[in-house]
């Protein structure tokens, strides 16, 4: 029978099994878990304190994210005018860079799909799409498509050189994620397009727009779109106006990558594969310098005013005193009256502020970029003249002094009238008026060679003077832009400033750098306002009636002088209205004789003056002061040795410097100009009578008193200026 088992003595009565040791014990109380997690979140915290302590210190030693927007590159320079356009962008310098939230959707798809697929989805170093690109283009055979995303291109190309080493890789890496931290997705890509070179003197896809299709970035199709992504790998391989049908095969491979990535259909793909290239080439905007002699002397001024460092920079941006319309005016003159293989310059300033306004130095840019105007040294013939009468006035003589014009050597040295013409007692404007030689150069061997050379040196004339006679009427060779800063400062009342282009200059990150009124050179005085104001009015008197009525204007007064060097070589005026000093000269580069005077460059003088005043307040000179100084001469001291010759004894002349009882006659009114294809031709008209001193001998009566320029009355009113003319072989 069966039956349940029953305990045996052994076992005793029946228990509950005791608990393993594998079974559970009692749970723990919450409070003792407390400490373990507050240990865990401790050293969470710690890790992540020190993770973001490390990306903080990387981050202090990476350059800001925010200079991006401020970002030009080395050596880039943007000149304005003075109403503050760009006249001209020199360098590697993005020209047109597009402004926030204006560029084009479908531009941005293009260069995305072409440069970095996965641009929205990384945080600036995308190692998935190095390994993708790795893998494409070891099967392809050929680097099809790169490694680096838009971010880390974007950090090498503003912050970083193109390298390829170790360090410029890890160093871009920091950057990239920096950058990403920094700046959303859309300033990123926005930046980058407009900063990315694309070949052909291209920075940015609005530069690209223009220089390969002549467009704006908004108005590109498809195919051109994807032709300009396409461009960033090797800009000057994959140019269309260098490698056309690489280009082509490049354009297809973008535009697959937009049609895998979702952004065009395969009708799209179609119809963009098909169509042609459809160039349309255009120069880079503000490429092509309307004012090369000006910004060429603009760049070599620029080391007198900033250091090397800011130099070296980049990204200055200049407002120069540039007048664009004047300028243009200018150039145009210049190449009407220099007419064949004759040259020219002009200089126009401002007296006041030293402001140079325009500048031309020759026809041609392209052929030369010698600048006659601040580079070629020429006789200044009589234009020199200013120095010596400036320091008689300045010694003690009057206007109305009178002096003695006659044919006389000076020891070897034997002075001419133009047209061996003599006047014999004229007042110290008079002869002025009529550019006699003779009496300027007896001036300076009254006055003496270091008291000229003083005055010279305070108008801004600092190059090596000699002491011999002929200085008097020329024989120191100067550049047009000293001669028209000298007369400037007799319009200014004596005061000279030195010429400067620099109105304001500004840094990448538009710093103030330099300014005229705060850091430009101050003007210093030269003469006294009587003085200077006497010299204006003498100068007047030259355009008025004397040798510079060629450039006299309807509307306003003109105060200036002509000057000719020996044989015609050289042709001067230098001229100024109240507001406006400008010099102009014409010549030959290889000192060849022109055969003509300086009534031409009078011409071309009002030939520029006349449109740029119109609407111009007129102004006027101040009166003539009332001189009250009282002359003495040097005496003898045999300065004429410094010219070669021993000293002699010159003619007795009029005891003192006193001004005579009446005024004599200007210039015995000269005879209208003739026509400027011949010589001017002498004629005699009759010489008033005057009273003359018992010890000189009365001069018998002479033609119209002439140095090297004819004397001309100021041109009737005419509808229209003077023609240019050509100038005549020499007689």
């Amino acid at each position: 029978m069966t039956g349940a088992a029953q305990p045996t003595a052994s076992s005793g009565p029946h228990r509950p099994p005791e608990p393993s040791s594998a079974r559970k014990r009692p749970g723990r109380p919450p409070w003792r878990l407390l400490g373990p997690a507050m240990l865990a979140a401790a050293a969470g915290g710690l890790v992540a304190l020190g993770q973001n302590l490390l990306v903080s210190s990387i981050d202090a030693m990476l350059p800001d994210a925010g200079r991006i927007n401020s970002f030009n590159r080395p050596g880039t320079i943007t000149i304005l005018s003075s109403d503050g356009e760009v006249v001209l962008k020199k360098g590697p310098a993005t020209r047109e860079k597009l402004p926030a939230g204006k560029m084009p959707l479908l531009i941005q798809r293009a260069f995305v799909a072409a440069e970095d697929r996965r641009f929205y989805q990384h945080d600036g170093i995308d190692l998935f799409g190095i390994s993708r690109a790795l893998l494409r283009n070891l099967q392809q055979g050929t680097v099809e498509e790169g490694a680096s995303t838009i971010t880390q291109q974007l950090a090498r190309t503003v912050f970083l050189s193109q390298d390829r080493t170790i360090m410029r890789k890890l160093k871009e890496a920091a950057l990239a994620g920096k950058i990403e931290r920094q700046l959303s997705k859309a300033q990123i890509l926005e930046q980058y397009l407009n900063y990315v070179y694309l070949g052909s003197s291209a920075y940015g896809v609005s530069d690209a727009a223009w220089i390969y299709f002549s467009k704006r970035p908004d108005q590109l199709t498809l195919p051109e779109a994807a032709m300009i992504a396409g461009l960033p790998p090797a800009p000057s391989v994959y140019s269309p106006l260098v490698n056309p049908e690489l280009a082509l095969k490049r354009r297809s491979i973008v535009l697959r990558r937009m049609r895998e990535a979702g952004y065009i259909d395969d009708a799209q793909l179609q119809r963009a594969e098909a169509a042609p290239l459809g160039l349309k080439p255009a120069e880079p905007k503000y490429f092509a310098n309307p004012a090369p002699w000006y910004t060429s002397w603009l760049e070599q001024e620029l080391p007198k005013v900033l250091t090397k460092e800011q130099l070296e920079v980049g990204g200055l941006t200049i407002r120069s005193g540039l007048n664009a319309a004047w300028q243009k005016e200018a150039q145009k003159t210049i190449d009407s009256y220099a007419t064949g293989s004759m040259e020219g310059a002009l200089v126009a300033m401002e007296p006041g502020t030293g402001l140079v306004r325009a500048m031309v130095g020759g026809k041609n840019w392209e052929k030369t970029q010698f600048n006659r105007a601040s580079q070629a040294l020429r006789s200044p013939g009589s234009t020199f003249k200013l120095f010596v009468y400036l320091t008689a006035l300045k010694k003690g003589m009057k206007p109305e002094d009178t002096v003695l014009d006659s044919a006389r050597c000076f020891g070897a040295y034997c002075p001419r009238n133009f047209g061996n013409r003599y006047m014999g007692w004229v007042s110290l404007a008079t002869a002025m008026q009529n550019s006699l030689n003779v009496v300027a150069v007896g001036l300076l061997q009254k006055i003496g060679y270091d008291p000229v050379i003083a005055t010279a040196r305070s108008l801004g004339i600092h190059r090596e003077l000699g002491r011999y006679l002929s200085m008097a009427i020329g024989a120191n060779e100067q550049t047009v832009l000293d001669m028209t800063a000298a007369y400037a400062g007799m319009i200014n009342r004596g005061v000279y400033v030195q010429p400067t282009p620099f109105e304001e200059i500004y840094g990448p990150e538009g710093q103030l750098l330099w300014s005229r009124r705060a850091n430009g050179a101050r003007g210093t005085r030269a003469v006294n306002s009587d003085i200077a104001d006497a010299m204006v009015w003498m100068l007047q008197q030259v355009v008025q009636g004397g040798t510079g009525g060629g450039a006299a204007l309807d509307d306003r007064p003109v105060a200036g002088k002509t000057g000719t060097s020996e044989g015609g070589r050289d042709l001067w005026f230098i001229g100024s209205i109240p507001q406006l000093t400008t010099g102009v000269w014409l010549g030959y580069d290889d000192n060849h004789e022109t055969g003509t005077t300086s009534v031409l460059a009078t011409y071309a003088w009002r030939s520029f003056m006349a449109p740029i005043t119109k609407g111009m307040p007129v102004k006027k000179f101040p009166p003539k002061p009332v001189l009250t100084g009282s002359f003495k001469p040097l005496p003898a001291t045999g300065n004429a040795r410094q010219d070669g010759s021993p000293p002699h004894t010159e003619p007795r002349e009029r005891r003192g410097w006193s001004s005579p009882p009446w005024e004599p006659p200007r210039a015995y009114p000269p005879e209208r100009e003739p026509p400027i294809e011949r010589p001017p031709i002498e004629s005699a008209p009759a010489e008033t009578p005057r009273p003359t001193p018992a010890d000189v001998p009365r001069p018998n009566p002479v033609a119209a008193p002439r140095s090297r320029e004819p004397a001309v009355p100021p041109p009737p009113a005419q509808p229209a200026l003077p023609p240019p003319v050509s100038a005549p072989p020499p007689p």
